[in-house]
């Protein structure tokens, strides 16, 4: 077990018998006398994805998650679900609903990521920072328009939709950043 010390971003702790990932830790010192320190977290709760809060006194022993992160690859999509297999059990998982939809855009079959794995089921799936896709459908580029910082709207290959330069064209590949769903450069 470990304590309110141990408590950082990205560890996974289990409150309320379900998986949590530390998204942020602030520590209160309190001004009377005699008060504890209070260390103060926001979590998202990986079984239901709400975003909570809860505050710990100093040195309150926290649960550790049956909780591991595994190398995983993105097979192939069938409807609304996503099959992900676990390269090192080589187990597979359907995935689907909010946590399918929100990485949709992002896989194409055979991409490598980490699974986040709690007893037994998948309750995360992280994403790498970059990824490459390649441009199906874009405007073609305006001449002269140049006052200003240009963008254009472009389809890529897994339907997802982003601003890009208006120098690129369709069949380019590029590398898109998966945190915040933009443009970073051409592969």
């Amino acid at each position: 077990m470990a304590t309110t010390s141990d408590l950082k971003r990205n560890l996974v702790i289990q409150i309320d018998n379900a998986p949590c990932l530390v998204l942020d830790v602030t520590t209160q010192t309190p001004s009377a006398r005699g008060g504890s320190t209070l260390i103060k977290t926001k979590y998202r709760n990986l079984l239901t994805g709400q975003v909570l809060e809860k505050a710990f006194k100093s040195g309150e022993r926290v649960e550790d998650a049956d909780f591991e992160r595994r190398k995983g690859q993105f097979l192939y999509a069938v409807e609304e679900h996503g099959v992900f297999m676990d390269l090192e059990s080589y187990e597979q998982y359907e995935i689907g609903g909010d946590m399918y939809d929100d990485v949709q855009g992002y896989l194409t079959e055979g991409l490598e990521l980490q699974l986040g794995v709690f007893q037994g089921l998948v309750v995360s799936i992280d994403l790498p920072q970059n990824v490459e896709l390649t441009v199906t459908e874009t405007a073609p580029a305006l001449k002269n328009a140049t006052a200003t910082a240009q963008t254009k709207e472009a389809i890529l290959e897994t339907g997802l939709r982003l601003q890009v330069p208006p120098y690129l064209e369709s069949g380019e590949r590029i590398k898109v950043d998966t945190r915040e769903c933009r443009f970073v450069s051409r592969a």
